[in-house]
């Protein structure tokens, strides 16, 4: 007697497979928590790393590097804080290819080297960006608090964060205190932003409305803010905290809505015109972005956090008590 054996009907097969479809649409958002959560924390010991360079840095020279050093009208030197970190982390050879008496323009060879510990493993722009036929960049995600809005009048740097341009700042010069003032933070590479418009000229209030950025005007570039991680500019290696994390600054283009930042004047481009700038922290992280405090510490800041606990964090001097949770 010959037993037939019995097979998947059409209808069992299909319960088979939504069943099969339930479960990976409940086992994929833990999955990709947990990948985030892995990059987050990689990122933030990108920042400690980063914490501990400032440091080495500052024990060593007893001073914290300049936002940028800057001859008249930008002729000459303009090298990033973060390339003055690379012997600290054990980047030597890279950062003995600088010769800082010469200009960016002049060394292609170091701006296009990728630095693993500046990128954060979040960020979906991590590639090289082409600048003219045969020059490249590459970006970066930490930036230096170069303030709140005014960052340069020329000479000299007249931020309210803790790297001046032309200028190296030491601890003692934070009394707020270290573990309440912002030293790095989170941003996102190829950035839109506003340039060199000239606007505002002087003694221009602090912007309130994110809004109003856009009417100071200037030259649109699409996307090439933090792309340079060899160039001390505010757009470029720093952030300001005019606004809170991950704020969105709008800006519409030839009918195209962007989140941008803004730079009244680049540094070092005029002997006698301010620069003011707003430069958004920014991140891929779900609620808000990885910020490293000038005592080595690392904080998730909430992108909730209130503008005001914001910008009192950013200041060395201002004097503020942080009081909320953030």
């Amino acid at each position: 007697m010959v037993v037939g054996r019995r097979a998947f009907t059409l209808v069992e097969l299909l319960v088979v497979i939504a069943i099969i479809g339930v479960l990976v649409g409940l086992l994929l958002p833990a999955v990709q928590g947990a990948r985030e959560a892995a990059r987050r924390m990689s990122c933030q010991n990108n920042l400690k790393q980063l914490g501990l360079c400032l440091h080495n840095f500052e024990s060593a020279r007893k001073k914290l590097p300049t936002q940028g050093d800057y001859q008249t009208n930008g002729t000459a030197v303009y090298w990033s804080a973060q390339t003055r970190l690379l012997p600290y982390a054990e980047s030597s050879t890279v950062h003995q290819l600088i010769d800082y008496t010469k200009p960016i323009a002049q060394q292609p060879q170091v701006a296009r080297i990728r630095i693993p510990f500046l990128i954060c493993p979040s960020e979906i722009n991590d590639k090289e960006r082409p600048d003219g036929p045969t020059f490249v960049h590459y970006p970066l995600n930490y930036a230096i608090n170069v303030g709140e809005w005014l960052i340069m009048q020329p000479p000299q740097g007249k931020g309210t964060g803790v790297f001046l341009v032309n200028q190296e700042m030491k601890l003692a010069g934070i009394t707020d205190g270290t573990s309440n003032t912002l030293g790095m933070s989170e941003v996102k590479a190829f950035t839109p932003y506003l340039r060199d418009g000239g606007n505002p000229a002087s003694d221009t209030p602090v912007p309130v409305r994110p809004e109003d950025v856009a009417g100071f005007g200037g030259e649109f570039k699409a996307d090439s803010g933090h792309t340079e991680w060899v160039d001390a500019r505010s757009h470029q290696t720093g952030f300001t905290t005019t606004f809170p994390p991950n704020q969105r600054v709008p800006y519409l283009h030839n009918g195209i809505p962007y989140d941008i930042d803004f730079n009244s004047m680049r540094e070092g481009r005029s002997a006698t015109v301010p620069t003011y700038a707003v430069v958004t922290s920014r991140s891929y992280h779900v609620g808000g972005v990885n910020s490293l405090l000038m005592d080595g510490s690392v904080r998730f800041v909430s992108q909730g956090i209130s503008p005001g606990a914001w910008k009192a964090l950013g200041t060395r001097s201002g004097g503020e008590v942080v009081q909320e949770d953030w």
